[in-house]
């Protein structure tokens, strides 16, 4: 949440950021919400739920812009017509090189890629913790 708002991902500061996440609240995330942003947790449904029913219920669904890498997701928001866009397109296309000359650095993993291991990662580690204190 801090990288969308540090590198203003979503222009303006009057653009509403929606950001779905699967599961419950995670105190840790609660802390670091700004003023410009909701947070929705789809706690015993799919986050994939939550999007399509903030679509369906969009005034103007062609003022919304999803980001994710879900082909489902996308093709429902734009069956709304609103405007889909994958995560590291929606990334590249904010964030600028400093050195306007040079050639922007091509990541070996891309953001979802990341994304995906680090999730593994806190698995993992959320198991050993579990494992530890069994023991």
């Amino acid at each position: 949440m801090e990288f969308i708002r540090i590198n203003k991902l979503c222009g303006s500061t009057r653009n509403k950021i929606l950001i779905v996440f699967d599961g419950y609240p995670d105190p840790s995330i609660l802390n670091r919400i700004s003023k410009d942003m909701e947070v929705v947790f789809s706690k015993n449904e799919k986050a994939d739920s939550k999007i399509k029913q903030f679509i369906e219920r969009s005034v103007n669904p062609k003022n919304v812009v999803v980001v994710s890498d879900d082909k489902e997701i996308g093709f429902f928001a734009k069956s709304y017509a609103c405007r889909w866009v994958k995560v590291e397109e929606f990334i590249q296309r904010k964030i600028k090189p400093i050195n306007k000359k040079a050639e922007p650095l091509k990541p070996e993993l891309s953001f979802s890629q990341i994304n995906k291991i680090n999730q593994e990662l806190k698995e993992l580690w959320l198991r050993q913790k579990k494992n530890q204190q069994i023991s």
